[in-house]
């Protein structure tokens, strides 16, 4: 499975769009994406699952593509 930043990084190269787009189809803040884009789920800032939910929908990437390696580093704290 790939790292979080990267599927989110090609996805976003075959649909052209940016970091502010992105926020725009979806309504996630475009600080949090951007962390998303760089630092995918092991960085500061851990995606909800309603948040990655969102960026599935708007790439039209299958969930099961980023929602279970994502979740897996997130803390469980």
């Amino acid at each position: 499975m790939a790292d979080l930043s990267h599927v989110l990084q090609a996805a976003m190269r075959r649909r052209h769009l940016s970091v502010q787009g992105l926020a725009d189809r979806t309504g996630i803040r475009t600080p949090r994406i951007r962390v998303f884009v760089q630092d995918g789920a092991e960085g500061p800032v851990h995606p909800t699952e309603q948040e990655l939910r969102e960026l599935a929908d708007a790439l039209d990437l299958p969930l099961a593509e980023i929602l279970p390696g994502a979740l897996a580093g997130a803390p469980t704290g």
